[in-house]
């Protein structure tokens, strides 16, 4: 079990910036949790949701409707990027004042894992484009406040030297994540919507519960809790560049190469079945494949790279690494358009996502400006994780309908992950 150490100062220990090294225990359930959430949220988005859209769009009558449905697909996401945008930070507020006697985060856990499998559960029913936005939004809303309590995690009880690994078993189980969804989803129940909604909404309650019962909070008292008002809500929300320049550039540089990833694999269905004319109905199981080495390259990855990134006390080299080698990955898609090229690209993909996950994840937690607001600052943070891939499948589907093809969003997928290498650099306080 993880307890947070009391500083030597007489600050509260709740707001210390933590000595001692998480165990093992703790790592392999806070792995399971994030493999819990991953797979709840990236199954779902990489299978069950398009498939619903095209159902719900009529895509089965002719291949020249596949546009509209790729436009609907992209602005249901879009949507529930926008509740992101709201949910991240404010959910980071209200945990870095909450006083219950479970701690800061854990109440918030709880409370957004029952809000996500919920909604999960309302989608497998639901039968118009309607309620499946407005359900698929509710899930993201549950994801924001579960990931970002989550993630606040790092922050509160892992110390500097430990958080490339760590951040590397938050980063793995995205990998593991989809694969498991994906397999449970096409193999198991066929696509059907009821039966694999349901499978990822029970599977993340039982998967979030070891975190909640291994970690060890200190509770922070009225007395202590940071200012709680909605003028100091709205004041947080601006974190001015000047003052801290690190926190900023970190930010900017998120929101670039994640939306670079976003763009190359957020229509990765639909490109198989229409970019490659494999088809609508063939085009999941030919995703499988994919997925597999997708999956090998960014656990390999984030967990090495995540070692190797404490043993060296680097964080900025492995950033810009991971950032190119996914504009490497959207050059080969632009330029060799066929389904055994897409294996190439998947696995420099993988690789470079792997390390610029596990590596920015700790490199994030380095620029807070304030330990006071820990969850309110990585929740702004994470919106530059989350936005980008509920807001990328939009942008990409107006970049398809405009050229008529996938090869434009493949090309700005490689442009924006090159912007967030470069732009990554110009962090100075962390090496």
């Amino acid at each position: 079990m993880t307890t947070p150490q009391y500083t030597t100062t007489g600050a509260p220990a709740a707001f210390a910036e933590p000595q001692r090294a998480v165990t093992g225990r703790w790592i392999t359930a806070f792995a399971a949790a994030w493999l819990g959430v991953w797979m709840a949220q990236l199954g779902p988005f990489q299978v069950l949701l398009p498939l619903q859209v095209a159902e719900g769009t009529g895509i089965g009558v002719g291949a020249e409707e596949w546009i509209p449905a790729v436009l609907a697909f992209g602005t249901i996401s879009g949507i529930a990027g926008a509740c992101a945008i709201v949910a991240f930070p404010v959910t980071g507020f209200l945990s870095d004042r909450t006083t219950s006697r479970l701690g800061r985060r854990r109440p918030w856990i709880i409370g957004g894992a029952v809000l996500f499998a919920l909604a999960l559960t309302g989608l497998g029913v639901a039968s118009d484009i309607v309620a499946v936005a407005v359900l698929w939004s509710l899930a993201i809303v549950g994801f924001c406040v579960l990931a970002s309590a989550l993630t606040a995690l790092i922050s509160d009880l892992v110390p500097v030297r430990q958080r490339g690994f760590v951040s590397g078993w938050m980063s793995a189980p995205q990998a593991v994540g989809i694969i498991l969804g994906v397999l449970i989803i096409t193999e198991l129940f066929q696509s059907e919507m009821l039966p694999g909604y349901l499978t990822m909404a029970v599977g993340l309650l039982i998967l979030v519960v070891p975190v909640v019962l291994v970690t060890k909070e200190i509770p922070i008292t009225r007395e202590q809790r940071p200012e709680f008002s909605g003028a100091a809500l709205v004041r947080g929300l601006w974190i001015s560049p000047r003052k801290h320049p690190d926190f900023a550039w970190t930010l900017v540089s998120r929101v670039l190469v994640n939306t670079g990833n976003a763009l190359g694999t957020g229509l990765l269905l639909y490109y198989l079945a229409f970019g490659l004319d494999i088809g609508i109905d063939k085009a999941d199981d030919a995703l499988l494949p994919l997925i597999v080495v997708y999956l090998i390259c960014v656990v390999i990855s984030a967990l090495a790279v995540g070692y190797l990134s404490d043993r060296l006390a680097r964080r900025k080299v492995f950033v810009i690494w991971g950032s190119l080698a996914q504009a490497i990955a959207a050059f080969v898609l632009v330029f060799a358009p066929s389904y055994e090229a897409t294996f190439v690209a998947g696995g420099l993909l993988g690789l470079g996502y792997g390390a610029f996950l596990a590596v920015d994840q700790a490199l994030a937690t380095q620029v807070l400006p304030d330990p006071h607001d820990r969850g309110k600052d990585l929740g702004i943070m994470n919106i530059a994780f989350q936005v980008p891939q509920a807001l990328a499948p939009l942008l990409g589907a107006l970049v398809v309908a405009s050229f008529d093809g996938f090869r434009g969003v493949f090309m700005l997928s490689a442009l924006a992950a090159i912007l967030g290498a470069v732009v990554v650099s110009l962090v100075r306080d962390v090496k």
